[in-house]
């Protein structure tokens, strides 16, 4: 896609499958989208609530107490050492939950002209934030040998929807070929907190990016681990000098996280404990669905980490979906991201223990 219109928003056409599944005696399970459905955690309704009386404009840039905040949970969790995280030139400052940042990334940048490269199989905002900016899109596993022009490339690992995870190997490989092209490389990790089969690496872990940052920057979310896709709440880190470039234009078009939430995220990154809980919570349904999936007739692909099953019977997604709407249970094609997806269907996590557990057992009968 190189013109400027969009494509069609994805989940409106799962309508009709939407209405099929409502007709079950037992209500629908809706796995179609990954939206957290339990309660967020103390940790951070506290934050926000003693941070309430907030009559400032909150900063662009993320107070201190969120940088340092980031910057430890960044060591301690992925082994990331971020480059003086409250220096001024800022190594990552707050995003407006994430997806806002993937849809406006290549405008941010100020890229005009070029291709974007996206995974193969990928989450559609990649494409959307290069649609908005006028580029063009390459979808492509692998380091591409031959690209007109490229300016950004997109990583996305553990992935969505179909939860591959890139090994240290690959990501090396990419880290590479962005360098000696000067093409920024950004990776998603907004699941990074949820392997299962393996420890998703973070593209800033020096076993990937060496003694240096440089070219590269890293995505991350508490929406999925915190529990608080609500709040927003997402960081932006990596090389200096991009991130800088982000939070100038930022500053600029007035993306700003509100105080309150920024107090909220702090106290969620000093916190592991939640996430724990959070893991243990996802890792019991995941454990469930999938035997019942299987039962099913259902194969599983990827998912070694993340919210999702990838499922496929070998057939047209949208076959699969109808399959699963008799049976009350929504899920999402898997031609939403992409040509390679069109014999699978994703299935989310995020429902509650009652519903998932009403999944399974139509599954199993």
């Amino acid at each position: 896609m190189t013109s400027r219109s969009l494509p069609d928003f994805p989940w409106d056409s799962l309508r009709p499958a939407r209405a099929r599944a409502a007709e079950h005696p037992g209500g629908t399970v809706d796995l179609s989208i990954g939206t957290p459905v339990d309660p967020t955690p103390d940790v951070l309704r506290t934050a926000l609530a003693d941070a309430a009386d907030a009559p400032g404009y909150p900063t662009a840039l993320g107070t201190a107490d969120l940088r340092t905040a980031a910057a430890g949970w960044l060591s301690r969790r992925l082994g990331v050492t971020l480059a003086d995280p409250l220096g001024a030139v800022p190594s990552v400052v707050p995003t407006v939950g994430s997806k806002e940042l993937v849809a406006l990334l290549p405008t941010l940048l100020g890229l005009h002209a070029g291709t974007v490269v996206i995974p193969e199989v990928a989450y559609p905002t990649y494409e959307v934030g290069a649609v908005v900016a006028g580029l063009s899109v390459l979808r492509s596993d692998t380091p591409p040998a031959d690209v007109a022009d490229p300016v950004l490339v997109w990583l996305n690992s553990p992935g969505n929807p179909h939860g591959r995870v890139l090994s240290p190997e690959q990501l090396r490989a990419w880290v590479t070929w962005g360098r000696e092209r000067g093409v920024p490389v950004v990776a998603d990790e907004c699941y990074v907190e949820l392997g299962w089969d393996v420890v998703p690496t973070s593209v800033l872990h020096p076993s990937v990016a060496g003694g240096t940052h440089d070219g590269l920057l890293a995505v991350h979310s508490l929406s999925k681990q915190s529990t608080a896709a609500g709040y927003r709440a997402g960081l932006l880190s990596g090389d200096p000098a991009l991130v800088a470039r982000v939070w100038e234009a930022r500053r600029h078009l007035g993306l700003l996280v509100p105080g309150p939430v920024q107090a909220a995220t702090a106290a969620a990154l000093d916190d592991d404990a939640h996430v724990e809980v959070a893991r243990a919570r996802y890792g019991a349904r995941r454990q469930r669905l999938r035997a019942a999936v299987e039962a099913w007739g259902g194969r599983v692909e990827h998912s070694a980490a993340g919210l999702y099953l990838w499922v496929t019977r070998d057939e047209d997604c949208w076959t699969t979906v109808d399959r699963l709407a008799d049976l009350g249970v929504v899920v999402a094609p898997g031609s939403f991201y992409g040509p390679a997806g069109e014999r699978h269907v994703r299935m989310a996590l995020t429902a509650t223990d009652e519903r998932v557990d009403a999944a399974v057992e139509r599954l199993r009968s």
